[in-house]
């Protein structure tokens, strides 16, 4: 680290912007002013062990950065308290990866506490730093204001996994409406889709899902229905999504599922570790969920049934419902890469990190930092990724610490990885395709840019209410009257001081 005295970020955050403005905030080249030699960074690591000092892909990639890297790893499972640890100390990094808009975060960037990069992304001087996703940097934001690279993922993950083997059983086309998902889960329900004569199938498969608008298939199936994703624009102003009336049909849509019996009976309890379990087994047909578990199981497909795997995963885009079709996106984005203002004190500074972080999104450094070194660990065959098994334990460095650096908002550009027979190629080939039409379709969140004080002291406390009011309301324990009591109790417990915040931010911005 640059070996001058720091001002704790922490400490930055308690004082007023105006005194933070004439303290480290400063622009001038006074103090710690000079260019930097090193770029700092403090960033998560998943895999077993940290990578060394100097290793290979750090060598790499502070050729192409221009700065020589050095990399704090912290263990992802202490990193929450690290950050807060870091943050309070006098030795910060020059580049954080922050995790998420906790309150912590959000009040010390609103002090002043890390660079606003708004304009400076917006620039064009960095191209490489350029999102391809407005809407997916804007719900990065913290009120409009962006404060950091963010790390990109996936906009599209959902759709429908379904039997193909039962599909084709009972002559059934995978599902285009939600109508048709209904259909397919009555008869294979129903319908005796193995074949064997007993009454021993359903449809969907559920799990209990914590969290609001976090993904489920409940999430899922009410954006489809047209309640919006968490909040919905009516008349300019913002509303939560369940208080909509088409929230409350998704519902209804839900309660007949498992009404009817076309939902494993212990949806509600069902732990989500053994998700694929009655795929697999024969006993339910259609899990809706990310992509990624689709390959999963066209691996575990695979491992059962060497010769035949091909036939036993379908897989849908996201459904057409009955007031047009609307497609659930992800937030898009895991964390951000941060600037602390108390380390990179001036413009030509912060212009020397961009410069690197820019580098740091062209092809090579996505290639270094996704799969590692070509030639050693892996090869490209037919322009894809092929890893060499006895290399693994480096591959598994790579996956799982050097690339919790990677951005990739401008796109991702590095090898695609080869996928072991045609069939899975093909499959991989369509998941894209999907991802691209569904893409036309997103419904952001409009709110997700917007910072509430009151939600973020008793969010998890409204979110409870109007979760725990949904099962037991598809679960029949509660009528619509108890329904809407549970949205009153949001109102009263703090829902009311949340949608007029956020409204005022709403109204701010536009």
């Amino acid at each position: 680290m640059k070996a001058s005295k720091r001002i704790p970020i922490a400490a930055l955050a308690a004082v007023t912007v105006s005194g933070l403005a004439l303290t480290a905030c400063s622009d001038d080249d006074s103090g710690s002013g000079e260019p930097l030699e090193s770029l700092n960074i403090m960033a998560p690591f998943f895999s077993a062990t940290p990578p060394e000092e100097d290793d290979p892909i750090d060598l790499a990639l502070s050729e192409i950065a221009g700065l020589d890297l050095s990399v704090q790893w912290v263990p992802n499972s202490d990193y929450g308290s690290k950050t807060n640890t870091v943050l309070a100390g006098d030795d910060i990094p020059d580049v954080m990866v922050i995790q998420g808009k906790d309150q912590a975060f959000v009040q010390t960037a609103e002090a002043g506490g890390f660079w606003d990069l708004t304009e400076h992304l917006a620039s064009g001087d960095y191209p490489n730093l350029v999102t391809e996703n407005p809407e997916v940097q804007e719900a990065s934001s913290v009120n409009g204001k962006v404060y950091g690279v963010y790390r990109a993922r996936d906009v599209i993950r959902h759709s429908v996994i379904i039997r193909a083997d039962w599909l084709d059983n009972l002559g059934l086309d995978l599902p285009e409406t939600t109508d048709d998902l209904y259909e397919i889960a009555r008869a294979f329900t129903e319908d005796d889709p193995d074949g064997n004569g007993q009454d021993d199938t359903y449809g969907m498969i559920n799990i209990a899902w914590a969290g609001l608008g976090n993904g489920s298939p409940y999430d899922a199936i009410e954006v489809w229905h047209g309640a919006g994703n968490l909040w919905t624009d009516q008349g300019g102003e913002l509303v939560p999504s369940f208080t909509t009336d088409a929230w409350l049909e998704a519902l209804e849509y839900e309660r007949d599922l498992v009404d009817n019996g076309y939902v494993n009976p212990d949806y509600a309890t069902m732990d989500g570790a053994n998700w694929n379990e009655p795929f697999l087994n024969g006993e339910g047909g259609i899990i809706i969920d990310v992509q990624s578990r689709a390959a999963q199981l066209v691996g575990l497909f695979k491992d059962q049934d060497p010769e035949g795997f091909d036939q036993y995963v379908g897989l849908a885009g996201q459904l057409e419902g009955p007031h047009g079709t609307f497609a659930m996106p992800t937030a898009g984005y895991a964390g951000f890469l941060a600037i602390p203002r108390s380390s990179v004190q001036t413009e030509e500074q912060l212009d020397q990190v961009l410069t690197a972080l820019n580098e740091l999104n062209t092809t090579e450094a996505q290639n270094l930092m996704n799969h590692g070194i070509e030639g050693d660990n892996y090869t490209v065959e037919d322009g894809g990724a092929v890893f060499d098994p006895a290399k693994q334990e480096f591959t598994d460095l790579v996956t799982g610490a050097w690339a919790q650096l990677g951005m990739n908002l401008a796109g991702y550009t590095a090898h695609p990885i080869k996928q072991g027979t045609d069939y899975e190629q093909e499959f991989y080939d369509y998941r894209l395709a999907l991802q691209a039409e569904d893409l036309e379709n997103a419904v952001f969140n409009p709110a997700a840019a917007f910072v509430s004080p009151t939600y973020t002291t008793k969010g998890a406390q409204l979110d409870n209410i109007i979760l725990d009011a949904r099962i037991q309301y598809i679960d029949g324990q509660i009528d619509e009257a108890g329904l809407q009591a549970a949205i009153d109790q949001w109102h009263s417990s703090g829902g009311s001081e949340v949608a007029q915040e956020i409204n005022d931010l709403y109204s701010s911005a536009n």
